[in-house]
């Protein structure tokens, strides 16, 4: 059975990790300023559903090869950062349209969802750290290695909902003033373009752990 001082240093690492800014929690909050905290919170789940295949693959050894295989991780990260440099291209497209500064339409929740997989599943990256840090909290008298494993994802997918559920609550209350003036609008916009193109490019350069 794993120990109750392990489940909170390992959930305390989660939380600190899940406020770090990345190309995650930046698209929770500005979906949320744009569309209010429920389209945060559907973000949030996709994410979250995104942590479980990371968490599956290091439970069963599949990351290593992200570690061991130049070719499959390039490919990932490729993918990754090309998902973020769209984004950044629709997050600069809506700041030059004068539609983007009327009543805002929610988008689809199903969307929301997905593209939170997308993003979380195509960062090579969360499974190597996950590679990195997990097996550091293993105990041979905690139980099998697998379901120390899977325990450990299950708990950093909760220090993620309740972290990001909360930037979404936060910036859901705050959205409503924002938008109601065009030019706060069109630079939220364009920051989280600039940001997403930052984020792309160190990807792009980013090694194996």
């Amino acid at each position: 059975m794993i120990i109750t001082e392990t489940i909170l240093t390992l959930f305390a690492t989660a939380v600190v990790l899940a406020l770090v800014p990345g190309p995650d929690n930046l698209f929770v909050l500005t979906q949320s300023i744009r569309h209010g905290r429920m389209s945060g919170w559907y973000a949030t789940l996709g994410f979250s559903t995104g942590l479980i295949f990371h968490t599956t693959l290091v439970s069963f050894g599949v990351a290593a090869l992200f570690q061991s295989s130049e070719l499959a991780f390039n490919l990932l990260k490729l993918l990754g950062a090309a998902y973020l440099l769209y984004l950044a291209w629709r997050y600069l497209q809506a700041s030059n349209s004068q539609v983007a500064f009327k009543q805002l339409q929610k988008p689809n929740p199903w969307l929301l969802y997905r593209r939170g997989i997308i993003m979380n599943v195509t960062n090579p990256k969360v499974s190597l750290f996950f590679l990195a840090l997990l097996p550091q909290f293993l105990e041979p008298d905690n139980g099998p290695v697998v379901l120390q494993m899977i325990t450990f994802g299950l708990i950093f997918i909760v220090a993620t909902l309740i972290v990001f559920g909360a930037l979404a609550e936060l910036a859901g209350a705050v959205g409503p003033w924002l938008n109601r003036s065009p030019s706060v609008q069109r630079g939220i916009h364009r920051v989280a373009a600039v940001l997403f193109v930052f984020l792309a490019v160190k990807l792009l350069f980013a090694d194996p752990i």
